[in-house]
This record gives C-alpha cells, sequence and structure tokens, in this order.
C-alpha cells in the first residue's frame, strides 16, 4: 500500500489496477478483526521513511559519484503528510464494513473526526456513540456541540490559554464550569480504560448548565477579558464533548 502511494499510484474513480482498495480492506480486518492494537499512521510513518531512505541508496548507488561525496540516508527523510492520507484512505475501506454492522455514516464521521489509537479502538469507540445516540439527552447535546464549533470557528483565536474563575461573572458559567471540571477528573480514567460508554453517559449530566449558560450568558462579552474566558470554557467543554466522537456530527 505504501509502495503504490509513493509511486502515485493512488486509486482514482473507479481505476484500482493494483487491488489497493482490496489490499487496504484487508489489512483493516486483519488489524480490526484479529484484535491487532496498533497505530495505523505510525505504522505507515515508519513504513515511508523506510521506502525513502532505500529509494535514496538506490539513486545513490546508481550515479557515478564524484570525489568526496556524501549520503546520510536517515538526513533524508523528512516528514510529510503522507502517512495520514494513507491511514485515512484505509478507514475509509471500513464505512461499509461497519454499515454493515448497524452504524450508520454519521456515527461512523463521528469517530472518524477525532484521533483513535487503533483499529480496535476505533470500533470500540463507534459501538459508544451508537449508544449515546439512542440517549434522550443526545439531540440536544449534539446541537450544543455544534453551535460551540461555530462559535470557536469564528472566535476561538480571541480564547484565554486558561479559565481564570475570578472571570466569571454570572451564575450560569460558574456552574457549567464546575460542572466540566467535575465531569473531566471523574472521565479521565474512564478515557484511559477506554470506558467509552460510561464516558458518553456522564455527558448527560452536562444538558442542564449547557441550555442555562446558553439562555443567560452571552459570549461575545464587551470586555475582552471575560470574552476570552468564556470561549476557554467552551474550548473546555468541547474537549469533553468531543473526547470519544464529535458528537456535533449526529446533530
Amino acid at each position: 500500500l505504501a509502495g503504490g502511494f509513493a509511486a502515485g499510484l493512488k486509486p482514482t474513480g473507479n481505476k484500482d489496477p493494483f487491488a489497493l482498495r482490496r489490499n487496504a480492506l484487508g489489512l483493516a480486518r486483519t488489524l480490526l478483526e484479529g484484535g491487532f492494537d496498533l497505530g495505523l499512521n505510525q505504522l505507515f510513518l515508519k513504513t515511508f521513511q523506510v521506502l525513502d531512505v532505500s529509494l535514496s541508496e538506490i539513486t545513490l548507488r546508481a550515479k557515478l559519484a564524484e570525489p568526496g561525496d556524501t549520503f546520510h540516508a536517515t538526513g533524508s527523510v523528512s516528514p510529510d503528510n503522507r502517512s495520514y492520507e494513507i491511514t485515512g484512505f484505509v478507514i475509509d475501506r471500513l464505512r461499509s464494513y461497519f454499515n454493515d454492522q448497524g452504524f450508520n455514516e454519521q456515527q461512523f464521521d463521528s469517530v472518524n473526526a477525532v484521533e483513535h489509537q487503533s483499529l480496535p479502538d476505533f470500533a470500540k469507540r463507534l459501538a459508544a456513540i451508537a449508544e449515546f445516540a439512542k440517549m434522550p439527552e443526545a439531540a440536544a447535546l449534539a446541537a450544543a456541540n455544534k453551535r460551540i464549533g461555530n462559535i470557536l470557528k469564528k472566535s476561538g483565536s480571541e480564547a484565554a490559554e486558561t479559565v481564570s474563575e475570578d472571570l466569571l461573572q454570572e451564575q450560569a458559567e460558574k456552574d457549567l464550569w464546575r460542572a466540566v471540571q467535575a465531569l473531566k477528573q471523574t472521565n479521565a480514567a474512564k478515557l484511559a480504560a477506554r470506558d467509552y460508554v460510561t464516558v458518553l453517559q456522564a455527558l448527560a449530566e452536562l444538558r442542564a448548565p449547557v441550555d442555562a449558560f446558553f439562555e443567560g450568558v452571552m459570549v461575545n462579552a464587551e470586555d475582552a477579558a471575560v470574552r476570552g474566558n468564556r470561549l476557554a470554557l467552551l474550548q473546555n467543554l468541547a474537549a469533553q464533548f468531543n473526547a470519544v466522537g464529535d458528537i456535533s456530527v449526529l446533530a
């Protein structure tokens, strides 16, 4: 797969003469169904490094070196986005695979929008997102996360580095900050244990303080410090919403 991409043979349209799509699906299913907890991007990054060095050495030996010429193979490798591209290519082959198991496109895109550690980890996140979607609070929280995303996309650059409790003025923002901190502390160990269902179930506790915040607090306050603090609060909230998958995709 990496060799095909390195040689510029990435499939286009219906053309895939070297069956790279089939190879990608075979690799994905081997890792997923075999329970191999390996990071695809790291594997492809290492593979491309080996390919680059090998190709550079072949080129070097093929030319007539001038006296005094030196060659440092490891120095010829530079980071690029090829590993991310091919990782996305492999994961995208699993859309139909997971669809056949009852997961929809929105649930798949929700998990695909965040970082995951391996394909077995991806599958656990996907199953948890599907369970979350059944919760009565899911629609409201997904809509809130989408609203937060739009706000941060427009004004996120103004956010403070950290939330200052001294700048929290309204009771609704104080309550929300306390709820976010409590949730972060509670979910830390659960995330580490990949107990994603429990992590997402805990989001239900945020519905009331989130609703109160948007009803009673103006994010874009005139005071730049207060505005930056509120945006930082929303960044912390978004991190909790997107800990397993981007739930705004479900809205």
